[in-house]
């Protein structure tokens, strides 16, 4: 049975733990739209936006989110949870930060091993930042809120929400190609693959970290899920 995080249990380090899965799941979105070989559903829809109105890919990022936090808000009759809102302002100010520092390759099958890299990277971004377990992000968050309004299975309410910005990002001029399918196939089998690795990696270091801190202090006492107290020496 996997271990989960208490409130306010290592809050400092899941923290940055979290944000450094965000600034990599950034870097690999940018890997993928620099790729120039389509990119993921909501990247379209961005792509797309900034062909139509100006402003940068993050910076749509970030305006899309705060629609979306707010649409969720109003769904659940509660303030967003912190972990949304710095998802959706660090992802946004990363993804621009790395599209300035990325070039699109010349040849095909560079493009495409950065766009493969990207999916990789993204997926592994996702489990990074899920396992400290700071909440979910903005379109992660609608889709929760969407799933308990209409009842309707997390795929069914998924596939919906992808199929539509999908659409409009096409219509607005986003880049629709093979990297969009392969990411639509792909993304669900990295994260699945890679999120327990991730958890298990973020809980070691953690518990790792807390030992070291306190490594010349003598016997400490420290809680866990169970009620008990273990002993380190």
């Amino acid at each position: 049975m996997e271990r989960t995080f208490v409130k306010g249990e290592h809050l400092l380090s899941r923290w940055l733990i979290f944000m450094a899965g965000l600034i990599i799941m950034s870097f690999g979105i940018a890997m993928m739209i620099t790729a120039d070989l389509g990119s993921a559903p909501w990247d379209v829809l961005h792509i797309g936006l900034q062909k139509q109105l100006g402003l940068t890919v993050g910076t749509w990022s970030i305006i899309m989110g705060i629609f979306i936090i707010g649409f969720t808000s109003l769904l659940q009759k509660e303030w967003p949870q912190s972990g949304g809102i710095a998802n959706m302002v660090l992802v946004g100010v990363f993804i621009d930060i790395f599209l300035f520092l990325l070039s699109t390759p010349d040849a095909f099958v560079f493009k495409l091993l950065m766009l493969l890299l990207g999916i990789l990277i993204i997926g592994y971004g996702i489990g990074i930042y899920i396992a400290p377990e700071c909440g979910a992000g903005p379109r992660d968050s609608l889709m929760i809120a969407l799933q308990e309004k209409t009842g309707w299975k997390v795929s069914r309410v998924r596939g919906i929400m992808e199929i539509t910005v999908l659409s409009a990002g096409w219509f607005l001029g986003g880049p629709v190609f093979i990297g969009t399918i392969l990411f639509c196939i792909g993304i669900g089998h990295v994260v699945g693959f890679a999120l327990p690795q991730c958890r298990k990696l973020v809980h070691r270091l953690i518990e790792r970290g807390v030992k070291c801190e306190d490594i010349n202090q003598g016997t400490i006492r420290t809680n866990y899920n169970d009620g008990f107290s273990k002993k380190i020496r």
